[in-house]
C-alpha cells in the first residue's frame, strides 16, 4: 500500500477526538460554531483515515490466512481475490487522503470579486462578456452564492463593457480562482449579414476578498479625488460629487466607483477592491518568482493568457490548459456543466501538487 505520514494521521485522529469531546461538554454559542465547523471539514478526512486504517487491518489478517499452511486452498484462493479488492480500495483512500493533506490556499474560503471585461471584438465583446457574468451568475446560484453587482459598465448594443461583482459563499475562490484569464469565443453575430465567424475576447478576473489584517495600505500612500458622477443620474449629479477615484501610489492601482449617490459607499467599494487588486499583484509576482517559466499553467493567474475558447457553431468548449474539450457549450454557458471544467482544473492542481511533494521528499 502506498506510504502514508502515519504520525500525522495519528495527531488528526486525536485532535478530531478531543473536539468531539469538547462538543459534548459546556460550550458557548460562539465556541460551538468554531467547533462544529471544523469537525465538519475534518470529517471526511477522518473517515477516509479509519477506512485506510480498517482496510491495512484486513489485509494483515487476510496476509496471515494466506501464509497459514493449514489453510485450504479453495479458501487460499479466495482470501488472494478479496485481498486484491481490498489493496485497490487501500490505494484510493491512500490518494484520498494525500489530496486532503495538501496545503491548503489561505484565501480558499473567502468570497470574490469577479472582474469581467470586453476585449477584441467590440460589441461581439461587450455581448459575450455579458454571456460570461451570466454564466457565473447561474453557476454561483447553484452553489447557493449570492452575486452582487459593484460596478458595471454597460455596452453600447448590450452586455458590459466591465462588470465588477461580488460573489459571497463559503469556498467561492477555491472553485473560481482558476477562472482568471483570458476568454475566447467564436460565433456568427446577430449583426451579421454574411452568416461570418467572428472571435472576440473577454478578460476575466477572480480577486480574492481581502481584509485589512491581509493587506496593510498607508493613508498616505493613497491620492484620493471626487469628482461628479458621469452618465445618467438627473438632477443630483449636478449637486454632489460622489464619485471616487483612489489612486494606490506605490503599485499605481487605480480605482474608480460611481455606481452609487453615497460617496462613503463608493469609497467603502472602492477600498474593497483596491486591497483584492494589491493582494493579487503581489500574489501574483510570488508565483511568478517560484516559477520563472510559468509551466504549470492551472492556477499562475496570468490575465494575458488565454486560458478557454468556447465555439458556438461546433457546441464546443475548450480549456487549453488541460486540454480538456467538453462538447457541452450550451450547458457550461448555464452554468450546469461549468462545475465539469473546475473540478478538473482542481484536480490537475492537486496533481501538480502531489508531484512536487514527491520530487521534494
Amino acid at each position: 500500500m502506498s506510504m502514508l505520514p502515519e504520525a500525522k494521521l495519528d495527531i488528526l485522529l486525536a485532535h478530531h477526538a478531543s473536539l468531539e469531546a469538547e462538543l459534548l461538554g459546556q460550550v458557548n454559542s460562539e465556541n460551538y460554531v468554531r467547533i462544529t465547523r471544523e469537525l465538519s471539514e475534518l470529517n471526511p478526512l477522518i473517515d477516509a483515515i479509519k477506512a485506510y486504517r480498517a482496510t491495512e487491518k484486513e489485509i494483515a489478517d487476510i496476509d496471515a490466512l494466506i501464509a497459514d499452511p493449514a489453510t485450504e486452498p479453495e479458501m487460499r484462493g479466495m482470501a488472494e481475490s478479496e485481498r486484491e479488492t481490498l489493496a485497490a480500495r487501500g490505494v484510493d483512500l491512500a490518494q484520498q487522503i494525500r489530496v486532503a493533506l495538501l496545503p491548503k490556499d489561505a484565501m480558499d474560503e473567502r468570497n470574490v470579486v469577479l472582474e469581467i471585461r470586453a476585449g477584441t471584438g467590440g460589441d461581439e465583446a461587450s455581448l459575450f462578456a455579458g454571456d460570461l457574468f451570466r454564466m457565473y451568475e447561474r453557476f454561483a446560484s447553484l452553489q447557493g452564492w449570492k452575486v452582487e453587482v459593484i460596478s458595471a459598465s454597460e455596452g453600447t448594443m448590450g452586455g458590459f463593457k466591465e462588470i465588477i461583482v461580488e460573489v459571497k459563499g463559503r469556498g467561492a475562490f477555491a472553485k473560481l480562482k482558476f477562472e482568471s484569464g483570458v476568454h475566447r469565443v467564436q460565433r456568427v453575430p446577430d449583426t451579421e449579414t454574411q452568416g461570418r465567424i467572428h472571435t472576440s475576447a473577454a478578460t476575466v478576473a477572480v480577486l480574492p476578498e481581502v481584509e485589512d489584517v491581509d493587506v496593510e495600505i498607508k493613508n498616505d500612500d493613497l491620492r484620493i479625488e471626487t469628482m461628479r458622477s458621469q452618465g445618467a443620474g438627473g438632477q443630483h449629479v449636478n449637486k454632489t460629487e460622489s464619485a471616487i477615484r483612489i489612486t494606490h501610489i506605490p503599485t499605481g492601482i487605480v480605482v474608480n466607483m460611481q455606481d452609487s449617490r453615497s460617496q462613503h459607499k463608493n469609497r467603502a467599494s472602492a477600498m474593497n477592491i483596491l486591497r483584492s487588486r494589491i493582494y493579487d499583484a503581489e500574489r501574483q509576482r510570488i508565483d511568478a518568482a517560484r516559477s520563472a517559466d510559468r509551466r504549470e499553467k492551472v492556477g499562475s493567474g496570468d490575465r494575458s493568457e488565454r486560458i478557454r475558447t468556447y465555439n458556438f457553431p461546433q457546441g464546443r468548449v475548450t480549456d487549453h490548459r488541460i486540454n480538456l474539450t467538453l462538447y457541452k457549450l450550451p450547458q457550461v454557458m448555464s452554468g450546469e456543466a461549468l462545475g465539469e471544467l473546475v473540478d478538473a482544473l482542481t484536480t490537475e492542481h492537486q496533481a501538480a501538487q502531489l508531484a512536487a511533494q514527491g520530487a521534494a521528499a
